[in-house]
């Protein structure tokens, strides 16, 4: 097997036409098997997913195996043709907007999520507070949310066909919200230009007041402290702060 990606705590291999993703101890079994399990459902909506084809242990590590789809990410193909950003944003929001169209009903729901995180965050209690009734105050929606949708989980195959990978944080619940971690995600790499033309596309193609979009981003910069990454912790602390609460 060729190793393809090193992360934390976990490695990928390209096995032939197979993807191995082999996780260490660090990653608890419940989490892999959910990966696996929020994979296999979303499989059954109309968009391109890779199929899962097995869970396994393998030299004492749990992995999982997936087709390999042959391609380039978005992100790559962002990079190497700098002049078709405004193109390939367009048609990274419309893949977006069709992800939200689809129901899987059977996955976890974002709010219930998005509670667990915002409990688990180091923020005071009073901020804590207002965030779980900021969220309690969001519309209770189903759509499909990706949780870490970004360029770089778009694998696009010679043919122009968008595959999109690694749904280990699926669930169902308000697209908006998936929206304001996407932009958040450009923001945290330092891609502010691209962060604000995403936003407004996004709200464009929706019909959604940016706004709306924005009271949403301290609650998702609050679930994203709970992965404490040091070279994070300031930029989200002045977002889960940039609002007066009501």
């Amino acid at each position: 097997m060729e190793l393809i990606y090193t992360g934390v705590g976990k490695k990928v291999y390209r096995d032939g036409d197979r993807l191995v993703k082999s996780f260490d101890q660090s990653y608890s079994k419940a989490n892999i098997l959910n990966e696996a399990l929020n994979q296999a459902r979303v499989e059954e909506t109309s968009l391109n997913i890779p199929k899962i084809l097995g869970v396994q242990v393998i030299e004492g590590n749990w992995s999982l195996t997936w087709e390999y789809i042959e391609g380039e990410t978005l992100e790559a193909l962002m990079q190497k043709h700098p002049e078709k950003t405004d193109e390939y944003l367009e048609f990274f929001v419309d893949l977006q907007v069709q992800m939200s169209k689809e129901k899987v009903p059977l996955l976890g729901h974002l709010r219930d999520k998005m509670h667990a995180k915002i409990s688990a965050s180091s923020f005071p209690a009073t901020v804590r507070y207002d965030l779980h009734v900021r969220l309690d105050g969001l519309p209770r929606h189903t759509k499909l949310c990706h949780g870490d949708f970004q360029p770089s989980n778009i694998i696009i195959t010679p043919d122009g066909t968008p595959y999109i990978i690694d749904w280990a944080h699926a669930t169902q619940g308000n697209g908006s919200a998936d929206a304001a971690r996407t932009y958040l995600l450009f923001k945290l790499h330092k891609q502010d230009e691209i962060a604000e033309k995403y936003l407004k596309l996004f709200c464009a193609k929706t019909d959604t007041a940016i706004q709306y979009v924005q009271r949403i981003l301290p609650i998702v910069a609050a679930s994203q402290s709970v992965k404490k990454k040091p070279e994070e912790a300031e930029f989200l602390a002045q977002w889960v702060n940039v609002c007066d609460w009501q």
